[in-house]
């Protein structure tokens, strides 16, 4: 009989430590709305805005997407002790596909750019450029330890429908 009882109670710490590890896993992964301020590690992000576009450029240089241009403004705020690099981020579908932030930045007027660090106390602010499908997404942001040791959270992007203005014609004709 006292067999039973400490194979019960040793099947019940067991049943409650992989619960406890499940939940401390799902923890990691927090998702926040478009506006809200998302902190993560030293870092807090704040998706500003979001805009689509079928162009960029004006009518000399026009850049034409594969898909749809999606343009987020973004600021990030260091709150730790020390410099961050903040990699190039990543979109996700709600299916799963994910989509890497472009490297090129021309035709965007405040661009973030590819290589930036943010120093203590220091706010980053600008835009990041994604081509992809019109849908909604959720924007992967990380905390910035490194490689392999980096926890994430999601900022959702729902789909907006803007309008495009049509190119700027030279001499603002």
């Amino acid at each position: 009989m006292r067999l039973k009882v400490r194979l019960v109670a040793a099947l019940a710490l067991l049943s409650a430590w992989l619960l406890a590890g499940c939940s401390r896993e799902n923890s990691s992964r927090i998702d926040y709305e478009m506006g809200e301020r998302t902190p993560i590690g030293p870092l807090t992000y704040t998706v500003i805005e979001s805009s689509w576009h079928t162009q960029l450029g004006d009518v000399l240089k026009l850049r034409i997407p594969q898909q749809r241009f999606l343009l987020i403004r973004i600021a990030v705020t260091n709150g730790g002790g020390s410099e961050v690099s903040i990699p190039l981020l990543q979109l996700e579908n709600y299916n799963g596909q994910s989509y890497r932030e472009l490297e090129d930045g021309e035709s965007i007027s405040n661009w973030l750019g590819v290589l930036r660090t943010v120093r203590p106390a220091e706010t980053l602010q600008g835009q990041i450029l994604f081509d992809v499908p019109l849908t909604s997404y959720r924007l992967r942001v990380p905390d910035g330890a490194g490689p392999g040791e980096e926890k994430y959270a999601w900022v959702s992007i729902p789909l907006r429908m803007d309008v495009d203005a049509p190119p700027a014609l030279p001499g603002g004709k």
